[in-house]
């Protein structure tokens, strides 16, 4: 089981993430293609990656129970209303996503 996926192809996004994950021992795995994993304990996905967000949404929904966190653009309530609807779990302006990336990392930590 992958502790953490995350569909995010900004490479800015993808060096917070993996720093701030470290910082709390957990390991993050980068999806950009197919969604090959069946188990994580949580999945964050950018809405502006470049690939189809809605339906990788949708396929981590599909393949596992864990909690799915997108995060988008806070002028894009369309986008964000559209990741609802797929099945995240949570889904945040990019600005509350930095600012809650620490909390959301620890508080779906395996115990």
């Amino acid at each position: 089981m992958d502790d953490i996926v995350a569909v995010v192809t900004d490479l800015f996004f993808q060096s917070r993430i993996s720093t701030a994950a470290r910082h709390t021992g957990r390991a993050v795995r980068f999806i950009t293609g197919d969604l090959e994993s069946s188990e994580f304990a949580l999945a964050l996905v950018d809405l502006d990656a470049t690939v189809d967000v809605l339906a990788a949404i949708r396929g981590l929904k599909a393949k596992s129970n864990g909690t799915v966190v997108a995060f988008g653009p806070h002028v894009d309530s369309t986008g964000r209303k559209a990741a609802r609807e797929a099945g995240a779990d949570r889904v945040l302006a990019k600005s509350r996503f930095v600012s809650e990336l620490p909390a959301i990392l620890q508080k779906s930590a395996p115990s």
